[in-house]
């Protein structure tokens, strides 16, 4: 039991910063990226073909977030430049990322073992930890910039920084990219941690993506980018324990685990509306009963 709740905090700072790219394109940009699912996938290949090609593998994690922001760079280019919906823009680079992938890894699935691995000198605990708590403070300082306040400025109302002169066309780019960059240095270090990659690794990442950024905002707030950004981190550790813990159960399957993220993002969704709802019926009892206390005075 111990070690596989070890198992889902590691998974589960290793796709934090998964669930920190979803969160820039979702929630700060609100644009509706499906990218995600295959440059997830990219950032695994990358990670490993030039890892078994003798590139050390944490220069081959740099250069699966250099792909990842490329892929993002033109699903940004396709919504802004080509005046594609964003959903669909989303979903054509997708696909085009499958044949891409493929042709990155020349097979379906490449194997890591036998060969060095970034988590031959460091735990993954460890190592995970580090790379969460450098990439979350690193947004939290990049979101303080004048870059960081545009692209949060576009997504509350990108009609009003065009009317100022700001190119939003230029910050939807960036945030998109820099989503997919983090969405794909995920990917490789999942695809260390597994010692292997294969085409249809990403398949589903967006849900997990958003059930990590939902779980945390529900559980923990996001008044702030600092409280946030810490909450998707630790919604992305909640939502593997979680998975963990469903997988002991003895009449689940590994194939329901779809099934069991879907309720447990209605459950994130639902929980916090039924607690507004509950504490607004509080205050009006509460303001009804003190009335009636005064004799019915308004």
């Amino acid at each position: 039991m111990l070690t596989s709740m070890i198992g889902a905090v590691e998974s589960g700072l290793l796709y934090a910063l998964m669930a920190l790219g979803v969160y820039i394109t979702f929630r700060i940009l609100d644009f509706p990226d499906l990218t995600v699912d295959g440059s997830f996938t990219t950032g695994a290949a990358i990670g490993t073909v030039m890892t078994i090609g003798g590139t050390p593998p944490w220069l081959a994690v740099i250069c699966a977030f250099g792909g990842g922001a490329i892929a993002g760079m033109f699903t940004g280019l396709l919504h802004t430049k080509g005046k594609i919906n964003g959903l669909l823009s989303g979903i054509i680079m997708m696909i085009a990322l499958y044949s891409i992938n493929l042709r990155i890894m020349g097979k379906p699935v490449q194997s890591l073992r036998g060969h060095s691995n970034l988590f031959d000198a460091i735990d993954v605990l460890l190592l995970g930890f580090i790379l969460a708590a450098v990439v979350k403070i690193g947004l939290d300082l990049f979101f303080k910039t004048n870059i960081g306040l545009g692209l949060r400025a576009t997504g509350d109302n990108g009609r009003m920084i065009r009317s100022f002169g700001g190119n939003t066309d230029l910050t939807i780019i960036t945030g998109v990219a820099l989503s997919n960059g983090l969405v794909a240095c995920s990917g490789a270090l999942v695809a260390h941690s597994q010692n292997g990659a294969n085409n249809s690794m990403g398949i589903g990442m967006i849900v997990i993506g958003l059930a990590s950024v939902i779980i945390g905002e529900a559980i923990f707030g996001a008044k702030t980018i600092f409280r946030a950004t810490l909450a998707v981190v630790l919604g992305a550790i909640i939502y593997r324990v979680i998975y963990a813990l469903a997988l002991r159960v003895p009449w689940l399957d590994a194939q329901d685990m779809k099934a069991i993220t879907a309720v447990i993002i209605i459950g994130a969704l639902v929980v916090p509306t039924l607690r507004r709802a509950w504490k607004q019926k509080s205050v009006s009892r509460k303001r009804t009963e003190e009335l009636l206390g005064e004799g019915g005075r308004p």
